[in-house]
């Protein structure tokens, strides 16, 4: 056992995360600062002592399919156990250890493309709670965002029937210079502008915030209302073409079959012969290009001056970023970077790298939300749905079902005592989408989407001041 000894918050949940790599340090930091009694495991003694150092968590060295481990982490106590190690198999023989000695809970990380297509039989069969593909979840959000590609990131709520679009407003744009108020005038959709960072720092705006060019804004409202609304301030909303993407591992695959079935057209370059193959089989339509995607000769000679998108995924954040840059130099492409690590974001943000996508937060805000949904169920009998980090998590949107004895039911939202920083930004109320206004009134079984600064809200009642 590693670690300093910690008595249990009875307020939380009891975890057990079994991995410390990206996501498992990540899952970590969020839920022990949302106040679960948090316990890690991993092999490797070194990574459990420095997470176990940095959030005052218990941590345990050893194999996480263990009986006699389990049982030293409390897994008879436990209420959850998320297995998210570098393997499929151990993740899934983790939960089923874990699920044959106590009731708790389970959550896998499963990547492997053949696994990934058996999710459900395998959820239902292990008896799991949910399993998580981050290089799935990634290949989702980019092909979002290459449909719209004058968005930076793109978040579904309310199975994809309400949008939170982010923006970055150019020079000389429409907005430049207008408080929210004159634009929703000026621009009569139904749509909201509930979030915007300007200089690195996160707002939940007022109507009276005023806008400038180079701020990054977040709206919402249903997909024909945020397009329309991007058109009437200059923004190009047609989907991308084609796309050229640097690397062939399993995010390619992913996102190759997400691209190709929205009928955009794919080149992808991999250096290694039978990756080449493997690719070829499973994707005939497409072009694979056998060479190496950072040698810029064979950028150039594949295209990348005349593609619409282009997608480095060569596993390496440092290559990357350069190959992002240097696309953004000799082409007009939309760019999507896709981040594995964490360090350095301040240096990532400064630069212009497009989208940026960050695999082990999607992955998070997945686990998060279903962790704050079962811990809001044991006491509210309400739900937390979906769960989307905003601004490098300075804020949050927070979609929530309510339930039949919510505080907030049959009152005036102009009547309610919100919290600061904290916006209702969207009521879905019988199959019908509503721009909530101050007369708008919440009932039972709606779903609400909140924007706020507040993080860790539970249910729907902590907007309240």
């Amino acid at each position: 056992m590693l670690g300093n000894d910690k008595k249990s918050n009875q307020k939380g949940l009891k975890i057990i995360i079994v991995g410390c790599g990206k996501v498992g340090s990540t899952l970590t930091e969020e839920l022990s600062a949302e106040g679960h009694d948090v316990s890690v495991i991993d092999q490797n003694a070194g990574a459990v002592q420095t997470l176990s150092d940095a959030y005052d968590v218990m941590g345990y060295a050893g194999n996480g399919a263990s009986l006699k481990l389990l049982q030293e982490a409390g897994i008879d106590t436990a209420d959850l156990i998320i297995a998210v190690t570098g393997s499929d198999e151990l993740n899934l023989l983790c939960c089923t250890v874990a699920k044959r000695e106590s009731n708790c809970a389970a959550i896998a990380r499963v990547r492997t493309p053949e696994y990934s297509e058996e999710a459900d039989y395998l959820r239902e069969r292990l008896g799991l709670a949910l399993i998580v593909n981050p290089d799935q979840e990634a290949a989702n959000e980019i092909t979002r965002v290459l449909t719209l590609p004058t968005a930076l990131e793109i978040d579904t709520f309310m199975h994809a029937q309400a949008e939170l679009i982010k923006i970055k407003i150019p020079e000389n744009n429409v907005m430049d210079g207008k408080t929210i108020a004159t634009i929703a005038r000026e621009h009569s959709f139904h749509m909201l502008i509930c979030g915007v960072e300007r200089d690195g720092i996160a707002h939940i705006p007022s109507g009276a915030f005023v806008l400038h060019s180079g701020d990054q804004i977040s709206f919402i409202g249903t997909r024909k209302h945020t397009k329309e609304f991007l058109e009437s301030v200059g923004f190009d909303t047609k989907s991308v073409k084609d796309t050229m993407i640097v690397g062939g591992g399993r995010s390619a695959m992913y996102l190759a079959k997400n691209l190709m079935n929205s009928g955009i057209q794919v080149k992808i370059i991999e250096k290694d012969l039978e990756k080449c193959r493997k690719l070829s089989e499973n994707f005939p339509n497409a072009v694979i290009i056998q060479g190496d995607g950072t040698d810029e000769s064979v950028l150039m000679e594949s295209g990348l001056k005349e593609a619409e998108s282009f997608i480095p995924l060569t596993g390496i954040d440092e290559e990357n970023v350069m190959l992002t840059l240097h696309a953004k130099h000799v082409s007009k492409a939309k760019v999507i970077t896709k981040i594995n690590r964490n360090s350095f974001r301040d240096v990532i943000d400064s630069m212009d790298l497009g989208s940026v996508i960050y695999p082990r937060y999607i992955t998070s805000e997945v686990i998060v939300a279903y962790v704050r949904a079962m811990r809001d169920s044991k006491k509210y009998k309400s739900n937390v749905l979906t769960l989307y980090h905003l601004f490098n998590a300075q804020a949050e949107a927070v979609e929530f079902r309510v339930s039949q004895n919510s505080k907030i039911i049959g009152k005036k939202l102009m009547d309610l005592k919100i919290k600061e920083n904290t916006l209702i930004a969207l009521i879905f109320h019988r199959g019908k989408v509503i721009i909530p206004g101050g007369s708008s009134v919440i009932e039972a079984n709606d779903r609400v989407i909140v924007v706020t600064a507040n993080l860790g809200l539970d249910h729907i009642e902590d907007i309240l001041a």
